[in-house]
C-alpha cells in the first residue's frame, strides 16, 4: 500500500501553539507557549513535516506570527508547510526564502488563480493549495466568509497549474474530535490527479487506518493536532502504520 506522511499541525494565535475548534478563534486551546520546542519534540517522536498555520495573517491577510516560525525553522530539521495570511508573491518568495518548504495558499486560491499558478511557475513544487470547506463550500478569510464556490470545482481548477498538493479540510470536523470525513475526501481525491492531504476532525488510530486504507484514491497525507497534543494518538504508533 502506499505511504502515507503525517503532518503533526503547529497552528499560531498570538505566539503560542493553539487548536481551535471548526475555526473559531475565541474557542482556542493553548497547547504550547513554544512553538520552537513543541516542533523538536515533533522531531524527537520521529515526524519529518511539519504543518503549520498562521492563524492570526488569515485573518489579518499579512504574515503575523512570523517571529514564531523563524524559530521553528532554526530550532528544527522538519520540512515545514505553511500557510495563513499568504496573499502575493513576494510574501511567498520571502517565507520560501527563509526556509517554509511549501506555502499554502487558501484565500488567494480562491480569489486570485492567476497569482497561484505564477507561483507555481516561479517555485515548482513549493506551492500547495489549502481548500478548507463547510458543508462541500470554500471558505476563506480564516474561515470568516462561506463562498458559494464547491470544493471540487476549486480543486478541479488546478488540475493542471502544478499545485504540488490539494489540502483539504472538513471545517464541520475540525478541532471537534469527532472523527474524519475520510470519505469526503477521498472522493476529491479520486477525482483529481493531484495528490490531496486530509484535515480535519483525527481523533484516533481508526481515522489514520481509515486514511490509510483510502490512499489509492490518491491521499498522500494527512494532518493532526488536538489528537497528538493530547496523547489520544501514540506518534510511534500512527508513524509505523502509515509508513507501512
Amino acid at each position: 500500500m502506499t505511504a502515507v506522511t503525517l503532518y503533526p499541525a503547529i497552528d499560531l494565535k498570538d505566539g503560542a501553539c493553539v487548536r481551535l475548534v471548526q475555526g473559531d478563534m475565541a474557542r482556542a486551546t493553548v497547547f504550547s507557549d513554544d512553538p520552537a520546542a513543541q516542533a523538536r519534540a515533533f522531531e524527537a517522536a520521529g515526524f519529518t513535516a511539519l504543518h503549520m498555520v498562521d492563524l492570526n495573517g488569515a485573518f489579518e491577510g499579512r504574515p503575523v506570527n512570523g517571529a514564531a516560525v523563524d524559530a521553528v525553522i532554526a530550532s528544527c530539521g522538519l520540512d515545514v508547510q505553511l500557510g495563513g495570511g499568504i496573499r502575493d508573491l513576494a510574501t511567498i518568495e520571502a517565507w520560501l526564502a527563509r526556509g517554509v518548504a511549501r506555502v499554502v495558499l487558501g484565500t488567494v486560491a480562491l480569489r486570485k488563480p492567476a497569482l497561484v499558478a505564477e507561483a507555481c511557475r516561479a517555485f515548482p513544487g513549493q506551492v500547495a493549495v489549502g481548500i478548507d470547506a463547510r458543508g462541500g463550500h470554500v471558505a476563506v478569510e480564516g474561515w470568516a466568509e462561506v463562498s458559494q464556490v464547491s470544493a471540487l470545482d476549486l480543486a478541479r481548477s488546478y488540475e493542471d497549474s502544478g499545485v504540488a498538493a490539494i489540502i483539504h479540510t472538513d471545517i464541520d470536523r475540525d478541532g471537534g474530535m469527532r472523527g474524519m470525513n475520510v470519505a469526503a475526501t477521498a472522493a476529491l481525491a479520486d477525482a483529481l490527479t493531484t495528490p490531496v492531504i486530509a484535515a480535519g476532525g483525527v481523533t484516533s488510530i481508526d481515522d489514520l487506518a481509515a486514511v490509510k486504507q483510502a490512499a489509492p484514491s490518491g491521499i498522500v497525507g494527512v494532518i493532526s493536532g488536538r489528537a497528538l497534543y493530547d496523547g489520544r494518538i501514540d506518534p510511534a504508533e500512527a508513524l509505523a502504520l502509515l509508513a507501512a
